[in-house]
């Protein structure tokens, strides 16, 4: 038996080192879009962080964590600053609330301390067995289709209207092309069952876009071969700058909400995401996630680290679905993805030309960027997530408009929180109205309160 078989249990998952490994490369191709939109957002104006300092801290704050993820729990799940918590830190708390980015890394070092230290009570495992299972699938749904939005939005396959919000793009356009292609290519592989379908339809994808904007001239670099190797970022700008004496200095009020609400989203994030994605590589026994102890503690020490280099929350990703359907089943994929995304300090080129988005803008106008090699691996995840619908009860109205409500509010609010925070209130609701209080945990209960306080009183 070796090392690795020993320290992962790779027989007893029923998985193999090469399938691990391909797994994990997967997960990294599908979220290393974060290592070029985390950057971009923290130094908006506003904000003003260094990007090179942010590109460090994600590179390796997603690292450790995924390190401990696998150590700690034994998942293919991958963590990295999460998508939703970025725009609170920069909109809300940066340009909003006024707070310094040292401030407002401090808050968020807090809220991930605060969520380390709950280990002992037990409150984190609490939370996630004391939820009904018909929102666990429909998490799980959810989370799927939004995933798989953020795909066909990518893949420019559907663009933005003034009247009804979403239409379908143009068909024709380079980028879109090129989405179409890579999520067919994959499709077949998929039904053709061909192992590493998804990586070999992600890294066929990228080959095809070098190729036509080599050969063909699309009319925009669809995608640009930049070389294999680069200097690392320096993290000077932005390692160990927290200012908590600035942010104890103004009102309790401020300070404790930005504070909270960094928690709760971590809290409910996670626990969201851990779920759909536990369901998704059937992990969950009896409605229960294993080992979720060591997952909670692992995302925790993420945002600490994260905070203390200079990036916002750090949490379990979705796009560690793309690794499970490739096959990881335990920590060894997400090793592997760690090191990708140390190895991304220096190959940042090779990384870029993957993840980078394409500017679709007209030329002077300000950037509108594309994804369309990680497009398809999206909405092919999406596709696998929206399997756990079926075991809602829809014939049961108590599990039927919670279930309902969490993952429509998912996709019009595109934040999982809120998707929670509805199947919460409604549940919580719905199970007083019906007489059926008794089978509810409490904790549905007060969290539905704390959400509706949170709408109450909170412009935030």
């Amino acid at each position: 038996m070796s090392v690795l078989d020993r320290l992962f249990r790779l027989r007893e998952a029923g998985t193999t080192v090469r399938r691990e490994a391909s797994a994990g490369l997967v997960t990294f191709a599908a979220l290393s879009y974060i290592l070029f939109l985390q950057p971009a957002l923290l130094s908006t104006p506003g904000a003003g962080m260094d990007a090179e300092g942010v590109f460090f801290a994600t590179c390796v704050a997603s690292a450790v964590a995924c390190f401990l993820m696998a150590w700690w729990a034994n998942y293919p799940i991958a963590l990295a600053p999460a998508m939703g918590h970025n725009i609170f830190f920069v909109f809300t708390v940066c340009i909003g609330l006024g707070l310094p980015w040292q401030e407002a890394l401090a808050a968020n070092l807090l809220a991930g301390l605060a969520f380390l230290l709950l280990a002992p009570t037990g409150l984190r495992e609490r939370v996630m067995e004391a939820v009904p299972d018909c929102l666990k699938f429909a998490i799980a749904a959810g989370i799927g289709m939004m995933i798989a939005l953020v795909g066909l939005e990518f893949g420019e396959i559907v663009v933005a209207d003034p009247v009804t919000y979403l239409k379908l793009g143009d068909l024709k356009s380079p980028v879109a092309v090129l989405t179409l292609f890579g999520l067919a290519l994959m499709a077949v592989l998929m039904v053709r069952k061909v192992p590493g379908a998804i990586l070999l339809g992600l890294l066929g994808t990228a080959a095809a876009g070098a190729l036509a904007t080599r050969l063909l001239d699309p009319g925009v670099e669809l995608v640009r071969w930049r070389g294999l190797v680069g200097a690392p970022p320096s993290p000077a700008a932005t390692a160990f700058q927290l200012d908590f004496a600035g942010l104890f200095s103004r009102p309790l009020g401020t300070w404790l909400a930005v504070l909270s609400i960094f928690l709760i989203l971590d809290l409910f994030d996670t626990v969201g995401t851990l779920m759909g994605v536990g369901e998704r590589a059937g992990f969950l026994k009896d409605g229960k996630l294993p080992r979720a102890r060591g997952a909670l503690a692992a995302d925790a020490a993420g945002t600490v680290t994260g905070a203390l280099l200079g990036t916002s929350t750090v949490t379990s990703y979705v796009e560690s679905a793309a690794g499970i359907a490739a096959g990881g089943r335990t920590g060894l994929t997400a090793v592997v993805c760690g090191l990708c995304l140390l190895a991304a300090l220096v190959l940042s080129p090779m990384v870029e030309m993957i993840g980078a988005g394409v500017n679709v803008a007209p030329e002077g106008a300000a950037a509108v960027l594309r994804y369309p090699v990680i497009a398809p691996v999206l909405m092919v995840i999406g596709a696998m997530m929206l399997a756990t619908v079926r075991r809602v009860d829809w014939e049961d109205h108590l599990e039927a408009i919670p279930a309902f409500l969490t993952i429509i509010v998912m996709q019009v609010s595109f934040s999982v929180t809120d998707g929670i925070a509805f199947g919460f209130i409604s549940y919580s609701l719905l199970s007083l109205a019906s007489g059926r209080y008794r089978g509810t945990s409490p904790l549905v209960h007060f969290f539905a309160v704390v959400f509706a306080a949170r709408y109450a009183f909170l412009d935030i």
